[in-house]
């Protein structure tokens, strides 16, 4: 498979990113295990997850997704060398100091990632939401972990130019390392958070981007085509605000496209994303072996000018 360089951070990843939300929450250990198998077979290469999944299941805490894959690596003596392990800190764990970005809890938060993960250096860590912590105290803890070798390169998750374009300031006044990396939440569904400046500014400064809800939480797959099939989801509330006129119309374009590459609609959604300028690769959970190789399909499929152009439409 062909791979694409992750804006500045050294390392060239596959074009699409298992999305590891799902791990002990929608789907079990073994289950976990299995599409994991299947997508190192396909030939993918990264995989995202957060200290805080999958903290919202009721009984989690948190780590579960971070647990899940250290056994997974543990389990698969060699396969650690093969693949590139992306996690995130900042979300609110539930107990007093464990959120934010401060010097003092990156320090901490970092250490319990790489044990639960069962591994010495996390490949790309992210800072997953903003907030008021000064750039340069979160920017200097990620420094001391880079330099000891405990973290390879660091990235920003929901912010928009203003923000990163902040951050990238400060790095280069302070001489601290830089965000190489962002994952915003991006897909035909969701676009106005992404194109315009904030697009503009990675293209420019060469920041790998990632997005994150490339299915935009599964509506995208067309599974989700009226307020009824939404009983009974652990989605329904992430998909409710598409089913409307605009939702309906992507669906129509995607579908229309589809049938023209005898493909499914998630196939298309991704294969849209890839071909995006400013993308490098977009992020996709698996619930079921079945969808990997949906994603093997989605990489080696090539869009029409005109195909794209009746997405964006549909979709602007």
């Amino acid at each position: 498979m062909k791979k694409r360089p992750l804006g500045k951070t050294g390392f060239d990843i596959a074009p699409l990113v298992f999305g590891g939300n799902v791990f002990g929450w929608t789907i079990d250990e073994k289950a976990s295990f299995d599409v994991l198998d299947a997508f190192v077979d396909h030939g993918f290469d990264a995989i995202d997850t957060a200290d805080v999944y999958s903290r919202w299941k009721p009984g989690n805490q948190g780590g579960e997704s971070e647990t899940i894959i250290g056994r997974w690596l543990k389990a698969r003596p060699g396969v650690r060398d093969k693949v590139k392990i992306f996690t995130k800190v900042g979300s609110d764990l539930g107990l007093p100091g464990e959120k934010g970005l401060g010097e003092k809890w990156v320090l901490q938060a970092v250490d319990r990632s790489l044990a639960r993960l069962g591994i010495d250096r996390i490949d790309l860590y992210f800072s997953h939401w903003p907030d008021e912590t000064p750039y340069e105290e979160t920017l200097g803890a990620y420094d001391k972990l880079i330099r000891g070798g405990k973290v390879r390169a660091i990235g920003a998750s929901n912010v928009n130019a203003e923000q990163l374009g902040a951050a990238l300031s400060v790095s280069r006044q302070q001489h601290l390392p830089t965000y190489q990396v962002l994952q915003p939440n991006y897909s035909l569904a969701e676009r106005g958070q992404f194109d315009g400046a904030l697009r503009d500014l990675c293209m420019h400064e060469d920041i790998g981007v990632i997005p994150y809800y490339s299915l935009a939480s599964g509506f995208l797959t067309g599974k989700y085509r009226s307020a009824d099939d939404l009983k009974g989801s652990s989605r329904a509330g992430s998909v409710e605000k598409y089913i409307n006129a605009r939702g309906f119309g992507i669906l129509s374009a995607i579908d229309q496209v589809a049938e023209a590459h005898h493909a499914k609609p998630a196939e298309v959604a991704l294969a849209w994303l890839m071909a995006r300028p400013g993308i490098t690769a977009p992020i996709a959970s698996a619930t079921k072996v079945a969808h990997v190789e949906s994603f093997a399909h989605a990489a080696t499929l090539h869009l029409a000018p005109a195909e794209i152009d009746l997405l964006d439409k549909a979709s602007a």
